[in-house]
């Protein structure tokens, strides 16, 4: 079941983020920090939004996304990720269908999702790719040289 993240599941949404494979120490801490705005100013004012997929207590992923400053419509997925141990079971898909539901539900007409140009990531290109997602820049060398900026986004 998909659902607005409680106080309750951010254990497990740090967890996911630290176990996920991908994202470094810093990556990690953002990830809380973005909890911690969350759960303190909430996501009408402080703009981050989480949803989770759970069974019974368990979460098995989560994402983060929120409307983008200074924009009309548009909205940023920050982060989306999944439990290292059940990948490849849809998780990151019926939370990405969930997210763009909430997205259009609130006006939104178009989802930015950004993410590296490495090696690395590939899977997580494919993985826009395969949810319709437009490849609409790459910045050469953004992250570091030889590390791009992809940026794939979703119109509604």
């Amino acid at each position: 079941m998909i659902v607005a993240a409680t106080e309750a599941d951010g254990d497990q949404v740090r967890d996911i983020a630290a176990k996920v494979g991908f994202f470094n120490q810093e990556e990690v801490e953002t990830v809380a920090d973005l909890w911690e705005d969350y759960l303190t100013t909430g996501p009408v004012l402080g703009g981050y939004n989480f949803l989770v997929e759970k069974d019974g207590d368990r979460v098995l992923g989560f994402s983060c996304y929120g409307p983008r400053d200074l924009t009309t419509g548009v909205f940023d997925l920050y982060w989306i990720a999944v439990d290292s141990t059940i990948h490849r079971n849809g998780v990151g898909r019926r939370l990405l269908v969930a997210t763009e539901e909430q997205v259009r539900l609130a006006g939104g007409r178009m989802l930015i999702a950004e993410t590296s140009g490495s090696e690395h990531y590939e899977p997580t290109r494919n993985f826009y790719y395969g949810m319709e997602y437009a490849l609409e820049a790459r910045i050469k060398d953004f992250y570091s040289v030889g590390d791009d900026l992809v940026i794939f986004i979703k119109r509604f």
